[in-house]
């Protein structure tokens, strides 16, 4: 069994890198004028360099260089071809999101490109074989075609629903960092109990996107000094689709009598991943409703909701955060307490993030967009107030808003 303290190193190891190579990033970005302009689609207020997903990229590359050269890790990598299928994979979805960012791609060829970086970790062993059916002790074996779809859909799913939260400053980063280490402790317990075996990459992957994560938010948190663009948040939704395939749909093994292996493994990234699984299915159906595609951008995400209650950009931020632990905690407090007693706490928890939620603000300040992203100028709600460049003021605090509408 691998040790925290192989995991370490790596997590180490790539935090380091993306922390470092994003200052250079930057500073290329602004030489080469990589900026994000202001305009109707964007929400920020200043110029702001992206391609951060860059940093995180080269931090993939060389953590799993590292990895395969630690005796912890060889049954990870002699042998399989599942790390090499990631770093495929991974090219191939950062390369899609690197050309979106510099120069803005059609919807169906940005899915194109997450089909084709899907289709890459199927042939490399990162797939969908096993289906565990959630709440009972039964696994159905999948066949070729189907799994290769389950795949692919997994991927697609995984990196839109990163993508879609990707519009404010550290929310993206913070909130897969949170789903990535509770996914980790899940499957490094599945390790321990013997369900899975040493050679599973999932745990690793799983490490590796949470050094990404940290890395990067120092540089991406409110206000933010550069953007991960679509070519870092395509590339973190791509490891946390791997890293759950290989947990989860990898293994044929059977569920124990423990709460924490009956809710598993397949309802587990669902709930990790709540906050984003939930805002892309409330974008998609609120964008049916309204007969537009889901690739038609708008202001009605979770996270410009909570500003339009009066919440400035740090505490929307944090707020999401909190929802994305708690959600992590209903999966992870029964396997690491083995205890049936978590409900009392999780209650309190959400009870006291929904009651700051609805009465932390003092005023709200309506953001009026006109669907396009825009601010009206001179359009007033309670005592907040609009400046003349047509930002919202609520108590003379600005409600600012920064990164892209997905």
């Amino acid at each position: 069994m691998i040790r925290f303290r192989e995991y370490l190193i790596i997590f180490v190891v790539a935090a380091g890198v993306t922390w470092l190579a994003t200052f250079v990033v930057r500073a290329f970005a602004r030489r080469h004028s990589l900026i994000v302009m202001p305009d109707d689609r964007r929400v920020h207020e200043r110029p702001t360099p992206t391609a951060g997903g860059t940093a995180m990229y080269l931090g993939l590359l060389v953590a799993m260089a590292v990895a395969s050269q630690l005796s912890a890790f060889r049954a990870v990598f002699r042998g399989n071809s599942g790390p090499l299928g990631v770093v495929l994979a991974a090219t191939v979805i950062f390369g899609v999101g690197l050309s979106d960012d510099l120069r803005e791609m059609s919807p169906p060829a940005k899915l194109a490109g997450q089909v084709l970086a899907g289709t890459v970790l199927y042939f490399l062993g990162i797939n969908m074989l096993f289906f565990h059916v959630p709440l009972a002790q039964t696994t159905l074996v999948l066949s070729p075609d189907f799994a290769a779809l389950a795949t692919v859909l997994w991927v697609a799913v995984m990196a839109n629903s990163v993508n879609f939260i990707d519009g404010l400053d550290g929310l993206a980063a913070g909130t897969v960092a949170i789903g990535a280490a509770a996914f980790f402790v899940y499957a490094h317990q599945l390790g321990v109990v013997g369900n899975i075996g040493p050679d599973n990459a999932g745990p690793l992957i799983a490490v590796i996107a949470i050094g990404l994560c940290v890395g990067f938010l120092p540089h991406n948190f409110y206000p933010a000094r550069i953007f991960m663009g679509d070519a870092g948040a395509m590339l973190l939704g791509l490891l946390m689709a791997a890293s759950t395939l290989a947990v989860v749909g990898q293994d044929s093994y059977q569920f124990s009598g423990r709460t924490y292996f009956f809710f598993a493994p397949i309802i587990i990234p669902f709930f990790i991943m709540g906050i984003p699984f939930f805002d892309t299915v409330f974008a998609v159906v609120r964008r049916a409703g309204q007969r537009t595609s889901p690739a038609v951008a708008d202001i009605n995400h979770l996270h410009h909701r909570l500003m339009r209650l009066g919440h400035g950009h740090r505490p929307t931020v944090l707020i999401l955060w909190a929802w994305t632990a708690l959600l992590s905690g209903v999966v992870l407090w029964p396997g690491i307490t083995n205890s049936h007693n978590e409900i009392p706490p999780i209650a309190v928890g959400a009870l006291s993030i929904l009651l700051y939620t609805l009465f932390a603000p003092r005023g709200r300040a309506i953001v009026a967009g006109n669907g396009n992203g825009r601010v009206p100028e001179g359009r007033v709600s309670g005592n907040g107030r609009v400046s003349g460049n047509g930002r919202v003021l609520n108590n003379g605090n600005e409600v600012a808003r920064r990164g892209r509408v997905p």
